[in-house]
């Protein structure tokens, strides 16, 4: 009885405010979908700091946009980098931010990740003294 009394008295409110903010309101609007891309660029935020790509995966036209954007190719790595240590946090999403917009205007698709995890190294057991099998002879002490 009271809930008949107290709660559908409101649910009747709450219901009515939904249709009528339907009928007024318009719907809000939608994103459009990405377009669709032939090549694709996946840049790498790692641990230390450093963004970049493996060179490997680097489409060629997107080089020169990378060097064009303070990207520098590390032999040693392999990898075209910006990194930390190149420009201040800002200067470094403009950086990005712009290499972002030219390699899109060029229809190459851009994704952005962080760096799989290191996984741990398991602590090494300290190994155990040999011992002799039960009933074997123990040398004897010298004197």
């Amino acid at each position: 009885m009271q809930v008949a009394r107290r709660v559908l008295p409101r649910y009747a409110e709450a219901l009515n405010a939904v249709r009528r903010n339907a009928l007024h309101q318009p719907e809000p609007p939608h994103r459009p979908a990405a377009p669709e891309v032939n090549e694709s660029l996946t840049l790498i935020w790692y641990p230390d700091g450093v963004v970049g790509a493996p060179s490997a995966s680097v489409p060629a036209v997107a080089r020169t946009v990378l060097y064009g954007c303070y990207f520098q190719y590390s032999p040693h790595e392999a990898a075209f980098v910006l990194p930390a240590s190149y420009s201040t946090e800002a200067r470094a999403l403009l950086l990005l931010q712009s290499a972002v917009r030219q390699l899109t205007a060029q229809g190459i698709g851009v994704n952005f990740r962080h760096a799989a995890p290191v996984p741990s190294i398991p602590p090494r057991t300290a190994i155990p003294a040999l011992v002799a099998p039960p009933g074997a002879r123990q040398p004897a002490a010298r004197r």
